[in-house]
């Protein structure tokens, strides 16, 4: 398991790239972006595409390849492999084959957002992509309406403005630190309450891969819910 960059392929570690040159081959989620960061290394290797939509026989042949003794890396698109990605069922497919794993860590957006939300990072929730239909979406957040640790999503650009809507609808207004397009040409990082972060993308097209940190119920609400567990939130105080 090999993390990559996030976006600027300078973020490559050495020992990832000592390890790219030397493996039999590559698995990777999106072939067409491990070549580029290949040919940016002036790497050659054979690419086998494993995504979310691959056939089961996919996975048996990458199997039956680590099996026979041959060393592969596996890459996500970007980032951490198994991260909400596909990868993870290799992962576990190897585990059960008894063919060692070893991780190599890297670049991460979830680690990333919690690092720069300024919430503190000692204990958050990552979510990853949360259901693309409203009701499921929602209840979804209501079983982390009453955590008192960061929460982290992912989302498109083409949903965020949706997430951010049934966000303040089950979480209420909580500051928000909102990562766009990390370490790419066009990133942004700033923090806001999602109320102005839902104002702004109804002033301007949401555009990029986005990671949001959400601040988690204050200690003192939690408190407050507990002394009150008959009254709504609004009731309380």
């Amino acid at each position: 398991m090999l993390a990559t960059p996030i976006g600027n392929l300078e973020d490559l570690s050495a020992r990832a790239l000592r390890i790219l040159r030397e493996v039999d081959a590559i698995v990777s989620e999106d072939t067409r972006t491990t070549m580029k960061l290949l040919a940016r290394h002036e790497i050659r290797k054979p690419l086998i595409a494993y995504f979310q939509y691959s056939p089961p026989r996919r996975l048996q042949e990458i199997l039956e390849k680590l099996k026979a003794g041959q060393s592969i890396a596996l890459v996500t698109e970007s980032g951490t492999p198994g991260v909400s990605d596909p990868g993870a069922r290799l992962v576990d497919a190897a585990f059960d084959a008894g063919i060692k794993v070893v991780p190599l860590p890297g670049p991460s957006a979830v680690a990333v957002a919690a690092s720069v939300c300024g919430f503190g990072a000692d204990a958050f929730h990552f979510a990853g992509f949360l259901p693309k239909k409203p009701g499921k979406r929602r209840r979804m957040l209501e079983t982390m309406k009453a955590l008192e640790v960061t929460l982290i999503f992912f989302e498109s650009p083409y949903r965020v403005a949706a997430l951010l809507d049934d966000v303040q609808a089950v979480l209420g207004d909580r500051r928000i630190t909102v990562c766009r397009e990390l370490t790419k040409l066009h990133e942004e990082v700033w923090r806001s309450t999602v109320s102005k972060a839902i104002e702004k993308y109804r002033r301007e097209e949401p555009r990029g891969e986005f990671t949001l940190a959400v601040e988690g119920l204050p200690a003192e609400a939690s408190e407050e819910e507990d002394l009150h567990p008959d009254l709504k939130p609004d009731e309380i105080g």
